[in-house]
């Protein structure tokens, strides 16, 4: 799997990242699918501990990517789709304010049959002061650590 991950990655394809939490591994997030030319586009995919799960970590790691993917890496839009019933991954992106797109029926094979999943999306000009800084403005009782 690591093999797969360095491969696709130094490809240009793909950025695996780590989610760590008080010095201690929590998650993970990769930017994966990443297509150039016209489309300049990649998704995202992530986990996150039970343990940390509410505390901000997970939004604050996918606004960093996306930061990171439209500030340095050139994207111009990052798409996350979802399985209908994961409502703590639908509230991540919601609280980020990313744009539901509508539902892509049998869209990944997943323990053993093909899940339909909601997508959402976002656009560099959805964010011209970067998705990081707008869900802090957004939302200033939250946790962002």
């Amino acid at each position: 799997m690591v093999r797969h991950l360095r491969g696709e990655a130094q490809a240009g394809r793909m950025l695996p990242f780590v989610v760590e939490h008080e010095r201690r591994l929590v998650g993970q997030l990769t930017v994966a699918g990443i297509t150039w030319g016209s489309m300049c586009s990649g998704h995202i995919g992530y986990w996150i501990d039970r343990e940390v799960a509410g505390r901000g970590v997970m939004p604050t790691s996918v606004a960093l990517a996306v930061d990171h993917c439209f500030r340095t890496v050139g994207l111009h839009r990052i798409e996350v789709c979802i399985r209908p019933e994961n409502s703590p991954s639908r509230r991540v992106v919601e609280k980020l304010g990313f744009r539901e797109e509508g539902m892509r029926p049998r869209y990944l094979h997943i323990d053993g049959a093909w899940r339909d999943h909601v997508v959402y999306a976002l656009t560099v000009e959805d964010v011209p002061e970067g998705l990081l800084a707008r869900w802090h403005r957004e939302s200033p009782g939250a946790t962002h650590k």
